[in-house]
């Protein structure tokens, strides 16, 4: 599934509003975990039978993959930057094919 920016700045409100460091948003990216329902995980306050949210994130990460934390840890906005350099790289390619397209249908008239 491809990330989109809308995505992308979903899961950066939710690193606002539940204080959650880059690497527990990974965390909960690599789990699957929906940015809009962190909120539902997120009532230690008045249920304190449950772990606060980055704790949670972090235990059942363990679960999942036996390790403390993701071999690699990339910030949202890095993530962001990447994904417009592609995009970027993805235009002027494409544009380049269309000019040698459109060259090679003039030489051979």
């Amino acid at each position: 599934m491809a990330v989109t920016k809308a995505i992308l700045e979903k899961w950066m409100v939710a690193q606002k509003r539940h204080r959650l460091s880059d690497k527990q948003v990974q965390m909960a990216r690599e789990l699957g975990l929906n940015p809009d329902k962190l909120g539902k995980i997120d009532n230690h306050k008045q249920e304190p039978w449950k772990a606060p949210l980055p704790q949670f994130i972090e235990e059942i990460y363990f679960k999942r993959f036996k390790r403390e934390e993701p071999e690699t840890v990339k910030p949202l906005k890095q993530v962001m930057a990447e994904m417009e350099i592609r995009k970027k790289r993805q235009k002027a390619e494409k544009e380049e094919r269309r000019k040698q397209r459109v060259l090679s249908s003039d030489s051979a008239e």
